[in-house]
């Protein structure tokens, strides 16, 4: 079962290659893995939207789709369908190029990401030396579509809402990958297998105090890069109706939906691969494990998306400027000081509390700095 999908990709290549010269194998090679990225990443996003409909209605005691299919489960296919038929509406002033583009590139970079993915033991579908960087350099080519998208729709709450984009997502890349950093010092490699392997034998990141503090950094920032609750300023309907999209109509609109989603997937999958140990894990298939893992972080998303309010312009890009960034500094020096204290060992009582110590001082440091910026508790005046 571990590796039913690596014999079947090993199967076709085999057979190719029996039949065919050696140069049509790897292409076949690479032709099973693009075909199965593609398959994958919208079938993603098509389930991960009737999840989110069921686990926001099942927390705000609703009932949520269950009408097509039964429990609801043919919901995607139906809206996929309608959005195919749905017209195609263009402002008449809008720039036709850039209206048409915007869309496609926001999705194909949300799409490529899933190559350096590790889904589990054997299945990374191109095993980069640099994967790491490929991941952001790539996830940040999406903040280029929406300005594209917001410009070309000639409307000022889409120009607004793609402003709000560009600072927002620039603001969260740049703690983002300073999280990253302790990951890449402890395990001296860009690729994503290799980060994995380290995390052999329960050493998952997450166990040491930068490891922790690290996945949070990454997972928050991660959210905001999707313009997921609650830093979901670019789209603020109840300020600027629905932002950068508000121009767009049919599967244009369906195509910005599918890369929010299939971004909030790779977000989650790489913060598994960073600091949950990938797809390590006992008794179960390693592919399992890996999406097991990403599917509960995902759940925390929907968690913050059914409980939590929209945060204020100020509080968003404070909280990354003036908290995530300098912590995710801070974090660096922890883990340096985690590795000269190790010795070789993955816990040991002075790596774990020294770095533990300087932590919880510059958290604490921190909160201090930033209390104006913190919101503040509601008075109701009317309620006992």
């Amino acid at each position: 079962m571990d590796q039913m999908f690596v014999n079947i990709k090993a199967a076709l290549v085999g057979l190719s290659d029996k039949v065919f010269p050696d140069w049509v194998g790897v292409l076949v090679s690479i032709a099973v893995s693009i075909v199965a990225i593609a398959l994958l990443g919208p079938l993603i996003m098509m389930y991960l939207t009737l999840i989110e409909r069921k686990v926001v209605a099942r927390m705000q005691n609703r009932i949520g789709p269950n009408r097509v299919g039964k429990y609801g489960l043919l919901q995607p296919l139906a809206d996929g369908v309608k959005m195919l038929i749905k017209e195609d509406i263009v402002p008449r002033n809008a720039d036709k190029v850039l209206h048409l583009l915007a869309p496609i590139l926001i999705v194909a970079p949300a799409l490529l990401v899933f190559a350096v993915l590790p889904f589990g033991r054997n299945m990374t579908a191109v095993d980069l030396n640099v994967g790491i960087l490929f991941f952001a350099a790539i996830s940040s080519i999406g903040t280029i579509g929406i300005f594209m998208a917001a410009w070309g729709s000639n409307n000022k709450f889409s120009v607004l809402g793609g402003m709000r984009s560009v600072a927002q997502m620039i603001s969260y890349e740049i703690p983002m990958v300073m999280s990253v950093v302790p990951v890449l010092l402890a395990v001296g490699s860009l690729s994503t297998n290799a980060i994995v392997e380290a995390q052999a034998d329960w050493h998952w990141f997450v166990f040491t105090p930068w490891g922790f503090l690290g996945c949070v950094i990454f997972f928050l920032c991660g959210v905001a890069e999707c313009n997921r609750s609650p830093f979901d300023l670019a789209e603020a309907e109840s300020e600027i109706i629905a932002g950068f999209h508000t121009e767009y109509s049919g599967m244009k609109f369906a195509l910005f939906y599918m890369a929010e989603f299939m971004s909030a997937f790779t977000i989650s999958g790489m913060t598994t691969t960073l600091f949950l140990g990938g797809w390590q894990g006992p008794l179960l298939p390693s592919w399992l494990w890996f999406f097991l893992k990403t599917y509960g972080l995902i759940f925390i998303m929907l968690w913050f998306r059914a409980t939590l309010p929209r945060l204020r312009v100020d509080q968003l890009m404070a909280l990354a400027w003036k908290f995530l960034l300098p912590l995710s500094l801070v974090n660096i020096v922890a883990t340096c000081i985690w590795h000269f204290l190790s010795d070789e060992a993955f816990f040991t009582p002075a790596a774990f509390l020294v770095p533990l110590a300087l932590l919880v001082f510059s958290y604490w440091g921190l909160m201090k700095l930033n209390q104006p910026y913190m919101p503040e508790k509601r008075v109701y005046p009317l309620v006992d």
